[in-house]
């Protein structure tokens, strides 16, 4: 218990922390927030700059006069009231966007983690057993090459030879938006539309899959080969056990443990990158909306998309150490459970 305490404290901090520091940074920003925001919509629109800047600081969740500690305390307890603020760049409260939002950055990130995962297990077991063959050297090369390729030149890429390729079959991936157009299929849970969302984040996902698995099934290799030498593997030979029980019970079991909790705390780097990815895809996640907000700086939205991506992050955390003890019989809860 007093484990998952101490856990669920340094979490709780660790938000606090990060949104503490992301505000001051943002309030650190040269320039008036108020003037930069006049500024983009008058130059767009007719509207008078007194009308405009009258709206504006309405909907600000703090006085822009105000001294950083004052606009900090009125911010910190709008947001514990569950207010993120009014987002000008998208005209919208922010809990409105991200709400939208969040589900689509998700699903590319589960597609991802799933098709990451599934291929690093098999490939990196394979490889294992067929140490020093065609077959492991081959993939040996492959992996570390895309390991090699950033992620947005892998999405490049992908447009360009799956997105505005003329086979029937590769124009089923979509290489703009995250969702099918209204006039098309029309929103909601439908077989329709739940298809027109998978195809929309097919390419996207495979950027992630594409220059990820590689490390992963090395990984899985090595775990696999450091296994197969240990003692209670042999032993499991020598008393004819099925080869595949020994896979799967013996060496896969003990091998993807650093498999699983580097997967889990890929995340961060997904959430991280996803900034520039669904830039690329014009995906309207998290990832999305926070360049918007950056490149308007727009506060509230920015501060907010900070916010959603060091919730997944904690919690992709202490979801690894939570069940890396209970996947690995050998340790038990506590301070040597750590997943890292």
């Amino acid at each position: 218990m007093n484990w998952y305490l101490k856990r669920t404290g340094q979490a709780l901090f660790t938000l606090w922390a990060v949104v503490t520091i992301a505000f001051v940074l943002a309030w650190s920003v040269p320039g008036s927030l108020v003037d930069h925001i006049v500024d983009q919509i008058v130059q767009s629109s007719s509207i008078e700059p007194a009308v405009v800047r009258e709206s504006i600081e309405s909907r600000l969740m703090f006085d822009p006069d105000a001294s950083v500690t004052e606009a900090y305390v009125t911010y910190m307890t709008e947001l514990l009231n569950g207010n993120l603020g009014y987002s000008f760049v998208a005209s919208d409260d922010v809990s409105t966007i991200l709400a939208e939002a969040v589900p689509w950055t998700l699903l590319v990130m589960s597609l991802a983690t799933l098709g990451m995962f599934a291929i690093s297990l098999a490939l990196g077991a394979i490889m294992a057993y067929r140490e020093g063959s065609w077959f492991d050297i081959a993939n040996t090369i492959v992996g570390t090459v895309t390991t090699s390729i950033p992620y947005f030149v892998a999405a490049f890429l992908l447009i360009l030879w799956i997105g505005y390729s003329d086979a029937p079959i590769l124009e089923l991936f979509p290489p703009r938006g995250q969702k099918p157009p209204a006039h098309e299929v029309e929103p909601g849970f439908t077989v329709a539309f739940v298809w027109g969302a998978l195809r929309h984040a097919t390419l996207p996902a495979l950027s992630y899959i594409v220059t990820g698995y590689g490390l992963l099934a090395l990984s899985m290799r090595g775990n696999s080969i450091q296994t197969l030498g240990e003692d209670y593997v042999r032993v499991a030979e020598l008393r004819g056990l099925p080869s595949r029980r020994i896979a799967l019970r013996y060496v896969g079991r003990n091998a993807v443990l650093p498999l699983y909790t580097s997967l889990l705390l890929s995340i961060g780097f997904m959430l991280g990158s996803s900034v520039v990815l669904e830039q690329i895809f014009q995906y309207r996640g998290v990832g999305y909306w926070m360049y918007e907000a950056i490149d308007a700086n727009d506060v509230p939205l920015m501060m907010g998309t900070f916010i959603v991506i060091t919730v997944c992050v904690v919690i992709a955390t202490f979801v690894a150490d939570v069940t890396y003890s209970m996947l690995d019989p050998r340790i038990k809860s506590g301070d040597q459970g750590e997943a890292y």
